[in-house]
């Protein structure tokens, strides 16, 4: 039988009813693909995954891990690094720390990205970095710090497009253990041991540190919300920002109106406008 709207808010009200999860206000289309997914994997219909997540706390939280998309890469988009390490050894090149947050991190190669990128300029050691995801598996991926090597082999590439210039070549055996025989790539102790992963729920609103932060990261992530919670997280951002903080968005992501008016657009990097 074919999922009606009515059965995606059933199903929404359910789990807020439950739990602290609200998916109420996460975009209709792509939520609609993701339970009708569910249901074709789990092989069951929607009454029964509405009485599987009401009834069993583990089972509930298996269906938002499925939920949650969790696509990323070792420098994904590299123009975007660009534009960051631009900003980087300018804008905060004289700062004394820097609080950083990677709001749904996924399973962690851009924490691990930034972390390369501030190596390279000489600013890892003066970063707070936070990083936090809803997704309790791909926080413990992060943490661990190790990838099936044939999985983000591609993305290794991006490495290269980052760092090595005709006058410059950085070896990512600095940062990292590739071992082909073992098809695995593991991230040096001292990458793992720098930041803090926390569970954490986006659509609470609810700040991770007692801190403002000078640039957050939410790339590939408001794309799944709809306008209205779009334009709430994005204000909750900005008031999370530090004055001339950055916020760094997927290259497919955007804002418009009164959101677009609390910042200066460079690339994907949206820097606050210090209030009079």
């Amino acid at each position: 039988m074919e999922l009606t709207e009515n059965d995606i808010k059933r199903f929404q009200k359910a789990v807020s009813n439950v739990s602290p999860y609200n998916f109420c206000n996460y975009s209709y289309n792509s939520f609609y693909r993701r339970i009708d997914k569910i249901l074709s994997d789990y092989k069951i219909g929607i009454n029964e995954l509405i009485d599987n997540v009401c009834s069993d706390y583990n089972y509930l939280e298996r269906v938002v891990r499925d939920i949650t998309v969790n696509t990323t890469e070792l420098f994904r988009d590299v123009e975007t690094w660009a534009h960051l390490r631009n900003a980087l050894s300018t804008v905060y090149a004289d700062k004394p720390s820097l609080n950083i947050w990677h709001a749904g991190c996924s399973t962690g190669q851009e924490v691990y990205s930034m972390m390369m990128m501030l190596s390279e300029l000489g600013m890892l050691d003066r970063a707070s970095i936070y990083a936090t995801d809803i997704n309790e598996n791909v926080l413990n991926t992060a943490m661990n710090g190790r990838y099936k090597l044939h999985e983000i082999s591609d993305s290794l590439g991006n490495f290269d497009k980052v760092f090595n210039t005709p006058r410059v070549t950085v070896d990512p055996r600095k940062y990292m253990e590739l071992n082909k025989f073992k098809d695995y790539m593991q991230m040096s102790k001292s990458l793992m041991e720098k930041p803090l992963f926390l569970k954490h729920d986006l659509v609470t609103l609810s700040s991770i540190a007692d801190c403002k932060f000078d640039l957050i990261f939410c790339r590939n992530v408001l794309i799944y919300f709809n306008h209205m919670l779009q334009t709430s997280v994005i204000n909750f951002f900005a008031n999370q920002l530090s004055d001339n903080g950055c916020l760094v968005i997927g290259r497919h992501e955007g804002m418009i109106g009164q959101s677009a008016a609390m910042f200066n657009k460079t690339g994907a990097l949206y820097f606050k406008i210090k209030k009079d």
